[in-house]
Formats: structure tokens, C-alpha cells, sequence
């Protein structure tokens, strides 16, 4: 799968819900839909050397009410179930794009990756008003099998009216069976082609740092740019598709611009 596409994936409709339910319905009082889209250039697939620009949409759905102080573009869909300010929890999803030696001379042999997602929880805590910490852990369903945990911690804070910056580091634990749908490689597939044959298991699977700047220019007009890298570790890192057709060394930079739009449910 090209990167392109997993972060079309990344940046589509991440629902972010908050508020509670008033009496008439859960559904009734503003809302408000952000549009925009992002450009990127970001490696073609984990582990890929080489990068590739792409562009992808921001569609964001929200309800107005309570929210969580920061939000990073590395969060997924989320539905929050409990928001006691300093602590949420809740819901949540990703979509999982396809991938096969179409995206790249450099998969021929590898396994394909085909249309799914994850799904499972999320947790956030505010030790104080300007460090955020995250986890999220997810089950693959139809792309992979295994697990997806994350982990990132942000520093943020506004040096103006508006303009906000933020950073901090992330990492990324894994399954053997995500390992193995990602990473492995058969005797048989090492043979026609592909990377060298390769049987992976479970663990740390990459851990880097990232870091965004956001200006808000109006109410409604958001301006951003981020950059963030990661190395890929464990035996992801080790995998022969990194060794031998790519790199451990992942790098991501973009801008994004979005605008959004208020309205009332009766």
C-alpha cells in the first residue's frame, strides 16, 4: 500500500464526538463540519526508502460542547465515552487501505494487505494544561489480524493568539501477526521474487517524534504543518523488505488548511 493512500486513510472522516446527550435527542445542538485538505511527502510503504508526494482530504465531523484540550493528526477516528476534562476514554477506529506490488516494484512477493481497518479503544490523560498523553490499542479486521497499541505524549502550547505549536514522541507496539502480514516472507515467495524469506515476531515495531504548528487565522480557517520520523524497530526493522529494498528511517512532512462550517440540529 502506498503511503499516499494510508494517510488518505488517516486524514478521512475522523468522527470526533463530544459532549453528552440532551434530553430530546443525543443529536440535537451544534455541530460542525471542517473541510480542507492536506499535501505530504511521506515513504510509498512502511520501510520504504524513498517518498512520494501526496495529497489527501481533512473531512472532520464534530459536535460543539466539551472537548479534549489537543488533538494530533496521528489520533484515530475517535468516539469518547467518558470526558472527565483531565481524562477521556472511548472508541476507537482506523481504516486500513490496501497494499500490493502495484504500489511498488519493492513489494513484488510480499503479501497483500487488502481493505479493513482496526478497532478497539483509546485513553487520554492531561497531567497538566499543556502535556497530553494518549494510548490506543486496536484489532486488525480483514487487512491484518493482529494488534496495534500506541503511544504518544505532546507538549503544546499557544506562543500567540492563535498560533499553537506542539511535539513529542511516539512509539508503536505490534503483534507477530501483524508482523507477519506487513513483514514476512515465505520460502516459497522469497523464491519468486520477493525479499529474502523472513518469519517475524512480535513487539516494539517503531518509535520516533513528531511535531506540528497550528494557526488558527480566522474562527473557521486552520492552517497547519507538521513533520515527524520514526525508525522502524524489533523485527519490523529487521524485516529483508527494509534491509534489502528499503530503510528503517521513515520521514513525514506536510500542510494542511481546512475550513469549517457551524450548524444546528432541531
Amino acid at each position: 500500500m502506498s503511503f499516499s493512500k494510508l494517510a488518505l486513510s488517516a486524514c478521512l472522516i475522523p468522527f470526533c464526538f463530544a459532549g453528552a446527550a440532551q434530553a430530546e435527542s443525543w443529536f440535537s445542538g451544534d455541530w460542525y463540519l471542517k473541510v480542507g485538505a492536506v499535501g505530504f511527502s511521506a515513504p510509498k510503504y512502511q520501510g520504504d526508502n524513498k517518498n512520494e508526494f501526496g495529497v489527501a482530504p481533512i473531512i472532520s465531523l464534530g459536535k460543539v460542547g466539551p472537548s479534549a484540550k489537543f488533538s494530533s493528526r496521528n489520533d484515530s477516528a475517535s468516539f469518547g465515552l467518558l470526558d472527565q476534562g483531565t481524562f477521556r476514554a472511548g472508541v476507537a477506529a482506523k481504516l486500513i487501505m490496501p497494499r500490493d506490488e502495484g504500489d511498488s516494484a519493492d513489494l513484488r512477493g510480499m503479501q497483500k494487505i487488502k481493505l479493513g481497518g482496526e478497532l478497539g479503544g483509546f485513553a487520554e490523560v492531561y497531567p497538566t494544561d499543556w502535556v497530553r498523553v494518549r494510548g490506543e490499542v486496536r484489532q486488525g479486521i480483514r487487512s491484518h489480524s493482529g494488534v496495534v497499541a500506541d503511544l504518544s505524549a505532546d507538549v503544546f502550547t499557544d506562543i500567540t493568539p492563535g498560533l499553537q505549536i506542539s511535539a513529542g514522541p511516539r512509539a508503536t507496539w505490534v503483534s507477530n501477526k501483524y508482523n507477519d502480514k506487513y513483514y514476512g516472507v515465505s520460502s516459497a515467495a522469497a523464491a519468486s521474487g520477493g525479499p529474502s524469506a523472513y518469519n517475524p515476531d512480535g513487539g516494539l515495531h517503531s518509535a520516533g517524534v513528531g511535531a506540528a504548528i497550528t494557526w488558527k487565522a480566522t474562527d473557521n480557517i486552520e492552517l497547519t504543518s507538521f513533520a515527524e520520523y520514526k525508525r522502524l524497530m524489533g523485527d519490523a526493522g529487521k524485516s529483508t523488505l527494509v534491509s534489502e529494498r528499503g530503510s528503517k528511517n521513515q520521514f513525514v512532512v506536510g500542510i494542511g488548511a481546512s475550513y469549517k462550517f457551524g450548524f444546528s440540529v432541531p
